[in-house]
């Protein structure tokens, strides 16, 4: 009879071995290098979940990589904000992806997403971008996952350095003062705010991959 230590030792490597492993892409475009270190953040989120790998690529990257973004359980998207929409850097990935994706079946279908912006200002139209990679998720057929943080920052108790210190619901925010450069900024509570997306897309992720086995075949569209 194996006794209650080996017992458990086995069902640690059965839960080990039954364990699946993920990949969850980070997609961004980064003009100064301020959203780049948002971008890192939301990899790191991703990272510190067990069974969760991140593929960090930037847009340029991307565009040529379809098969593996195409492999992933989940895609993040961050682009900064720039007058009120996102980069021409990233819109280029975006358009790309009606031709790569889209009209090859919507491959993306059922993926989870989420989204990340950077500006200069605590707003400067940031919900405008974040509403912008929603829609681009949903043309997809992708699943968005909110940011689930309450709003900070809100009171005479709150402080720069809280997460969602901007207050956001879509995505994560970040801030970058206009005279610093990305060593400094955007500040730790907002990184701190990028990496919490991170592994919430990646915990989300690994329910979708564990369901997904149980759940029934949609009938075919007639």
């Amino acid at each position: 009879m194996m006794d209650n230590g080996n017992a458990a030792a086995g069902l640690q490597t059965k839960l080990a071995n039954d364990r699946q492993l993920i990949d969850v892409a980070v997609v961004f475009h980064s003009g100064y290098g301020h959203t780049e270190r948002q971008a890192e953040a939301v990899r790191q989120g991703i990272e510190d979940v067990d069974g969760a790998r991140a593929l960090l690529l930037t847009a340029d990257e991307a565009s040529t990589r379809w098969n593996e973004l195409n492999a992933t359980s989940a895609i993040i998207f961050g682009t900064p904000t720039y007058v009120g929409a996102a980069s021409a850097a990233f819109k280029t990935f975006q358009e790309a992806s009606s031709q790569e994706i889209m009209s090859k079946g919507y491959l993306w279908r059922d993926k989870i997403a989420a989204g990340f912006t950077n500006s200069g200002s605590r707003s400067g139209d940031k919900l405008a971008v974040l509403i912008q990679l929603a829609l681009f998720a949903a043309q997809h057929g992708m699943h968005w996952v909110s940011l689930d943080l309450p709003p900070a920052n809100c009171s005479s108790q709150g402080s720069e350095d809280d997460l969602n210190r901007l207050g956001f619901w879509l995505g994560a925010a970040a801030q970058s003062n206009t005279d610093e450069g990305p060593q400094t900024a955007p500040p730790a509570a907002d990184l701190a705010t990028a990496r919490h997306l991170g592994r919430r897309v990646a915990k989300t992720a690994l329910q979708f991959a564990a369901g997904r086995p149980q759940a029934r075949p949609e009938p075919a569209l007639t």
